[in-house]
């Protein structure tokens, strides 16, 4: 990594055979708005903080031009998650820096209700995941999800994250009921392997 954070490269674009992942800008504030409001306790009962920041469509907006801030200090990097074909926004995926000297990150992820079950969340986030390793030289990349998310918790088991434990009973839900997290990671030996097809011959 660049020994200045805010000079290291970062992507405009990563894409897949389906999917494109771009930073997130104020041209999308519409379009996540309207992903968000599809469902809004799709989102809600998992990051409740979600239905405050959504609550009108100034209020994604300001959210976007925060997250591009953040993107420029390398703190959180949120980007979209669209479809490749259609140009669909689908979610949203973030690396956020929990200790940029150390190369250690952690990616957060949501998809709209109707994006769901698809695949498309495994494929964002084995691009991220790479980018991290690859470019940024990290040496730890984290997923935490609600023990009860099954589903975003299998998007880290499908691409060989560890499962390292549960937090018991470590914060609340929306509506004030306690719930634990789940923990998964990876280590760049990890990745390599992971990432490198196995031949076998014949």
């Amino acid at each position: 990594m660049h020994n200045f954070r805010t000079l290291t490269p970062l992507f405009t674009e990563l894409s897949s055979e389906r999917i494109l992942l771009r930073p997130i800008n104020i041209d999308d504030a519409q379009l996540l708005y309207d992903a968000v409001e599809e469902d809004p306790q799709h989102v809600g009962i998992w990051i409740p903080a979600a239905l405050h920041s959504h609550a009108s469509i100034d209020a994604t907006r300001n959210l976007l031009i925060n997250w591009q801030a953040e993107w420029l200090l390398r703190t959180n990097m949120i980007s979209s998650i669209k479809d490749r074909t259609s140009g669909r926004f689908l979610g949203t995926i973030g690396l956020h820096t929990r200790d940029w000297d150390n190369g250690f990150f952690e990616i957060g992820y949501w998809l709209r209700k109707s994006g769901t079950g698809q695949g498309f969340m495994t494929e964002a986030t084995r691009l991220l995941t790479d980018f991290t390793f690859t470019q940024l030289k990290a040496n730890r990349v984290q997923i935490r999800c609600d023990a009860r998310n099954t589903a975003s918790g299998n998007v880290a088991r499908r691409l060989g994250y560890v499962f390292e434990g549960t937090h018991r009973n470590d914060s609340v839900d929306g509506d004030g009921n306690l719930r634990s997290t789940l923990f998964f990671s990876l280590i760049s030996s990890e990745w390599q392997v992971i990432k490198t097809p196995t031949h076998i011959d014949h």
